[in-house]
């Protein structure tokens, strides 16, 4: 068990290495682990740090969920990140791959909360990473401190985000890069539905004297994979084959 000064020193080094695109090089250390708990502090502890540097949070993810993760990392979650408002970016954006670590992106589907812990609307979503594990083997703890990899998270048109349609009906979510169909499954990995990851998520929050709010956003997790992307690449994520945001990486 580590004590309370290595965590605050471990999550300046993490923010120091998140700023300098260079997440997580406490794991290339030898012998260097935490066990879930400590990568949990680790993780609120750097929210802190970037709280207090004039960031905002703006909700939550819910990440490991899926066939398609839990078989690229060789582990299972579900496991909680945090995402900010800095952080957050419109349809259509160009993004700069100098600006992220291995990036690598995911089509989803995103809770946005109203009053009483409702929900208010779903929607697709962009969530962007950086896609690097450190550890000889990857490992849950890392993906925690590490704030789930997430980079930030693209949003669809405001037209999208005002219906909660797709709550209960069966639809299908797709991500083309350059065209190409790369996966198509539903829209929901945990069981019962966007309900089973937001329950989730609120006994998780609340075990770590935390809480939703309203307005907050949720990722809700995603049974697709997640998918490293380069420099001139088109993506474009589907809901029930219509297109519904898209962003582009530039050359």
């Amino acid at each position: 068990m580590i004590l309370a000064t290595d965590i605050q020193q471990l999550a300046v080094r993490q923010v120091q290495d998140y700023r300098a695109r260079t997440p997580g090089t406490c794991f290339a250390d030898a012998g260097f682990g935490l066990d879930v708990s400590e990568a949990y502090a680790v993780q609120d502890a750097m929210t802190k740090l970037r709280v207090a540097e004039g960031e905002h949070v703006a909700g939550y993810k819910v990440g490991c969920t899926g066939p398609g993760t839990t078989a690229q990392f060789g582990m299972a979650g579900p496991i909680r990140g945090t995402l900010f408002t800095d952080e957050i970016r419109d349809d259509g954006t160009v993004l700069v791959p100098e600006a992220f670590c291995n990036l690598a992106i995911e089509g989803e589907m995103a809770l946005q909360i109203g009053h009483n812990g409702a929900i208010a609307a779903v929607f697709p979503v962009i969530e962007l990473h950086n896609f690097v594990f450190r550890a000889p083997e990857k490992n849950l703890s890392e993906l925690i401190a590490n704030n789930g990899l997430n980079a930030g998270v693209m949003l669809p048109a405001k037209s999208w985000r005002a219906s909660k349609t797709h709550l209960e009906r069966s639809a299908t979510l797709s991500v083309r890069i350059n065209g190409e169909v790369f996966d198509t499954d539903a829209l929901w990995p945990m069981p019962g539905g966007a309900g089973g990851s937001l329950d989730w998520l609120e006994d998780h929050l609340a075990a770590h004297d935390l809480q939703l709010s309203n307005g907050d956003l949720v990722l809700a997790g995603t049974t697709l994979g997640l998918y490293p992307v380069h420099p001139g690449d088109a993506i474009t994520v589907y809901l029930d084959h219509q297109p519904a945001l898209q962003c582009s990486i530039a050359q």
